[in-house]
């Protein structure tokens, strides 16, 4: 029997990514969606050919699990909610704004028996699952250094409040890469160091740039270029790419690199189409398989908390100027 499954708001892009991937997902049912924003949420769901749902608590009543992907800063209400209603959550990154919200998300859902998933999809990437296994496998040896990237445009609306979304491009783009190194480097931060301004878009009341340094507790160091730095008509939204220096050798990976380049003469369009396996499909699926059977999911509520503690002490490293120990 598939698992009936509903999204709470289309605020956040990867919505539409998830909800593509649930309608051609065998085991999942895409129930229905709410959202706030009731003239969005009626069209999604109208254009999907779901039901719309005026309240969070009206899904939750018809769902097994939902996909939480509101406002970065109201993860924390929609996650609530769904531990009350003993429903499962995938929780879009960053798992919060702060560091009591996640901590507050993370003990309602253990303390209700539910499980609480954070969308890091990049893990699911092919690539990094190779580099990832031969890294496990011994054959770069202990690692050195790891310089990442995840650069984009401004994605605009909401993810310039900072009320909303907790910062700008490095609020949005730290935590994937963040975790991605801890994962491969099977590590914790040890200290955090960042530079961050207003470069590209000086109009914007949040920072557009910036990159993260970090220090493992054993000694690896991790460079990240989490910015909005690609103009307006890139035609493709960003990146994800890792640099990794071990003893016994190099590895060097691009996420996105399994991809077409269509132009198109009539009109001089030009269209990015990748043909990898998507990592969306393969988190949801995952996601899905846990919640039909109740094991444990492979990215926790605690992963997410980890790579927004990194992307904190990011911001309080800009604001001193100074490197910030962690754990706080």
């Amino acid at each position: 029997m598939s698992v009936k499954i509903g999204i709470i708001s289309f605020a956040h892009m990867h919505a539409y990514s998830y909800a593509d991937v649930l309608q051609h997902l065998p085991a999942a049912e895409l129930v229905g969606v709410s959202d706030d924003d009731a003239e969005r949420g009626r069209r999604v769901a109208g254009e999907l050919g779901i039901a719309y749902y005026d309240s969070d608590e009206a899904l939750l009543d018809n769902v097994q699990a939902v996909v939480v992907t509101t406002e970065n800063a109201r993860h924390t209400e929609q996650v609530l909610q769904a531990a009350d209603a003993g429903v499962a959550v995938l929780c879009e990154k960053p798992i919060a704004t702060t560091v009591a919200d996640a901590e507050e998300m993370i003990d309602a859902c253990q303390e209700a028996g539910v499980q609480l998933m954070t969308s890091f999809s990049c893990r699911f990437a092919p690539a990094f699952i190779e580099a990832n296994n031969m890294i496990v496998a011994g054959e770069l040896g202990p690692i050195l250094a790891i310089q990442g990237t995840n650069r984009s445009r401004n994605p605009g609306g909401w993810f310039t409040d900072k009320q909303l979304a907790g910062g700008g491009s490095v609020m949005d783009h730290t935590v994937h890469i963040a975790d991605l190194m801890r994962v491969v480097t099977g590590d914790e931060a040890a200290s955090v160091y960042c530079e961050m301004d207003t470069v590209y878009q000086p109009e914007l009341p949040v920072e557009d740039s910036g990159v993260v340094t970090v220090e493992f507790s054993q000694g690896c160091i991790g460079s990240i270029d989490c910015s909005w730095s690609r103009p307006p008509h890139y035609p493709i939204w960003g990146d994800a790419t890792l640099c990794i220096i071990g003893e016994s050798g190099n590895l060097w990976l691009d996420l996105f690199l399994e991809h077409l380049d269509y132009y198109h003469n009539p009109d001089d369009s030009y269209n990015w189409t990748s043909y990898a396996e998507s990592p969306n499909y393969v988190l949801m699926e995952q996601f899905t398989d846990c919640v039909q059977s109740g094991a444990p999911v492979p990215i926790t509520g605690q992963d997410g908390l980890k790579a927004l503690e990194i992307t904190l002490a990011a911001y309080e490293s800009a604001q001193s100027a100074q490197p910030v120990s962690l754990p706080a």
